[in-house]
């Protein structure tokens, strides 16, 4: 543990904490993915997804009160309740599939097409945000279809 967490502080201070934020939840996505195999055997997997989401809810809701952010929900606009609210529903049917198909599939390969919603990302954000894609973004992304298909086959 303290070697890693040495690392980390030595990745902290070589790049931005935004970058290794991702990394950090990068890394607890695919601890996700073995714990939730794990756990969802012999279990129905919208059950699976209630209970993981009263989980997340009071981590989420203890984070705001520890913070002191909850008085900010005064100030949202019916712009940010409305994004918020869909990416919410959006997160919660992934959950719902992506358990299911845990449970159904191998984590191995799940997993792989789960992160396929990198390369998807990357084409909505350029269809509805107006991000540019330049050929470095384009060719990470068809590296990533590419090797969810090597690795699903």
């Amino acid at each position: 543990f303290f070697l890693v967490f040495k690392w980390c502080l030595m990745f902290f201070n070589f790049f931005n904490f935004g970058l290794f934020l991702a990394f950090a939840s990068a890394f607890f996505a695919a601890l996700t993915a073995i714990l939730a195999k794990q756990g969802i055997t012999n279990m129905n997997s919208d059950l699976a997804t209630a209970i993981r989401s009263v989980v997340i809810l009071f981590i989420a809701w203890g984070l705001v009160i520890v913070k002191g952010s909850a008085s900010a929900l005064t100030n949202l606009s019916g712009r940010n309740w409305t994004f918020v609210i869909l990416s919410g529903v959006a997160t919660g049917l992934s959950w719902i599939f992506y358990f299911r198909a845990l449970q159904l599939g191998k984590v191995s390969q799940v997993a792989p097409v789960d992160k396929l919603s990198l390369a998807l990302t990357i084409v909505l954000s350029v269809i509805f945000l107006g991000e540019s894609l330049t050929w470095q973004t384009a060719a990470g992304a068809l590296l990533i279809i590419g090797g969810t298909v090597v690795l699903i086959l």
